[in-house]
């Protein structure tokens, strides 16, 4: 489909910010492949420099440059021809400077007198060739390019790369960024912009499957059926999604064999170390190495009830990457049909089980962030300032809002049923209330119910009597109750985002 630019406002608003600082400045942009960083900056480019904020002055001079993988020397000369193009009408074809300081030198020079932004893309690529560039540009940021008027954007998708030579504490370029920014994916209320056509429950599907990465929106065709697009984008061989799981986890490891089966033990419910070692049959303390590394990816992460500390052993493992989640739900296991065409067996597969994939994770998710959402805009009776969920081994509660100031608890539940939720879901919510409740302070408590179809009648009465007659226990009274819907949750999500 045609390539859209949505959202990203905070970002555009960061980058005029820089820009328009009288003093040499460093940005070092970073995230996972396909989120977006390039665009990000051609779009900034475009806009003049002055994005969709309307202020500041006009990029008049920049430097926009892409590392390629080619061999050290190569790169050299790329880039060496970029700077001297830049002043003069035109290079020698195999023009260079002798070494990575002169060309910096010259950087120097052209942003001596006058504001210049050089952008850098795929800064990894140089690194992969030569790691000492790091230390390099470091040294040159310290002796000469900070008494400049340069505005530097570094910009790469090889987040183990960045993590060591620009991020980490022991990197070259550590404490030199102005600022540093970890582009996410693009947040679900934008999908209405991007797919207009798509039904809000079509675009949560959306969501589940492809998150948030702009890359792989455009790969959609939202005239087709979301049958079509999972039939043509991910069960065909050979394709863009294919090959993904794979680039990803090489960013970060050389020998991705048991991350793989760490990642399908956790996308087959696996939880805790105990349950994904038995799926893996891996040993449990290398379970928990690899789960490090994955965590320090941002493609797993350990969730604890959000009303108890980190320390607590009810801790259990999650894939935040949604695509990740669904391939290796659906996709990983079918590598050898998929190869050969089979294709609607492993389509009856997905359309079988997506609902209760959808119910148990992107549904729930969404929930969540419309409670965090509501909270900054004052939308609700109550703010929280943690949002998550809880549980203990008994009962279970999808979303859980904290604040611990003003002892104020929001219980919530999910439902992505194709039909009205009932009473018996809020009745359950209310019983499951002394379990999460912490023990110690007295606690109000607000309820939150969330059903894709909406809630009977009888679901609507019941929230009428927590109103006029609200449950009380040991140490917590109950505030109210608010019900929402699909189309609530889509609306709202959809106008408190940029």
């Amino acid at each position: 489909m045609k390539s859209l630019f949505v959202g990203r406002e905070a970002e555009l608003h960061l980058l005029d910010r820089l820009w328009a600082r009288p003093d040499a400045t460093l940005l070092i942009l970073y995230g996972r492949r396909r989120v977006g960083k390039t665009r990000l900056l051609t779009y900034w480019l475009r806009q003049g420099g002055t994005g969709e904020t309307g202020q500041g002055p006009p990029v008049r001079r920049v430097l926009y440059w892409v590392a390629e993988p080619s061999s050290a020397r190569d790169q050299l000369r790329s880039f060496s021809q970029a700077v001297y193009n830049f002043a003069n009408p035109q290079a020698p074809e195999d023009f260079t400077y002798a070494n990575w300081q002169q060309a910096w030198q010259q950087v120097a020079v052209l942003a001596q007198n006058e504001r210049l932004a050089l952008l850098l893309d795929e800064f990894t690529y140089l690194l992969e060739i030569d790691p000492s560039i790091a230390g390099q540009l470091q040294n040159l940021w310290d002796q000469t390019l900070s008494q400049t008027n340069l505005f530097l954007v570094i910009c790469g998708s090889h987040l183990g790369m960045m993590l060591r030579h620009a991020l980490s504490y022991q990197a070259p370029l550590y404490g030199r960024a102005t600022a540093q920014l970890r582009l996410p994916p693009l947040p679900f209320g934008m999908t209405a912009r991007y797919f207009p056509r798509f039904d809000a429950d079509e675009r949560v599907a959306v969501y589940a499957i492809w998150g948030g990465i702009p890359a792989y929106w455009e790969q959609l065709d939202p005239a087709a059926t979301l049958s079509d697009n999972i039939r043509h984008e991910l069960l065909s061989a050979n394709t863009l999604m294919q090959a993904e799981p794979r680039l990803l986890l090489q960013d970060f490891v050389n020998e991705p064999h048991n991350y793989v089966g760490i990642l399908r033990a956790i996308a087959n419910n696996a939880r805790t170390q105990g349950e994904i070692a038995a799926f893996s049959g891996l040993a449990q303390g290398h379970v928990s190495q690899y789960l490090s590394i994955l965590q320090d990816a941002g493609f797993v992460e350990r969730r604890v009830p959000v009303t108890l500390g980190e320390r607590t052993r009810l801790g259990r493992y999650h894939i935040v990457d949604p695509y990740l989640r669904f391939y290796y739900r659906f996709l990983a296991n079918r590598q050898s049909q998929l190869a050969l065409g089979v294709q609607e067996q492993s389509l009856a597969e997905i359309k079988r089980h997506l609902r209760d994939f959808i119910g148990a994770n992107t549904w729930e998710e969404l929930c969540r962030e419309w409670l965090l959402r509501a909270s900054a805009q004052q939308a609700m009776p109550v703010l929280v300032d943690q949002v998550g969920s809880a549980w203990t081994r008994t009962a279970q509660v999808d979303v859980v809002g904290v604040n611990s100031m003003t002892k104020t608890l929001v219980l919530g539940e999910c439902k992505w049923g194709p039909e009205p939720s009932g009473r018996s879901v809020l009745t359950d919510l209310v019983e499951k209330t002394a379990e999460i409740v912490p023990s110690q302070g007295q606690w109000q408590v607000y309820y939150l119910g969330f059903a894709r179809a909406g809630w009977t009648p009888a679901s609507h009465a019941f929230a009428q009597e927590i109103a006029s007659t609200p449950p009380t226990g040991k140490n917590w009274r109950a505030l109210g109750v608010r019900l929402l819907d699909l189309t609530q949750v889509d609306h709202d999500l959809g106008r408190w985002v940029s």
